[in-house]
């Protein structure tokens, strides 16, 4: 992923629109997995950021969820 850096000058943004990028998977779970493991604290930034995936991943996701074993 490329980095990028913005600066925040306390003024909100949210109407301009935020530009989309294509990574493939392995790369945002190889990046997500490091982060949780080390307890990133900008995790916490992003928990309430709607993320676009495919209706095929989304069924394996809450199948995974809805079949795993309880701790």
């Amino acid at each position: 992923m490329r980095p990028r850096l913005r600066l925040f000058d306390g003024e909100a943004t949210a109407d301009v629109p935020q530009p989309m990028v294509t990574v493939p998977l392995s790369e945002l779970i190889d990046t997500l997995r490091h982060a949780v493991r080390h307890d990133r604290t900008w995790l916490d930034d992003f928990k309430t950021e709607d993320v676009q995936i495919s209706e095929d991943l989304y069924e394996v996701l809450t199948a995974y969820v809805a079949l795993r074993p309880g701790a």
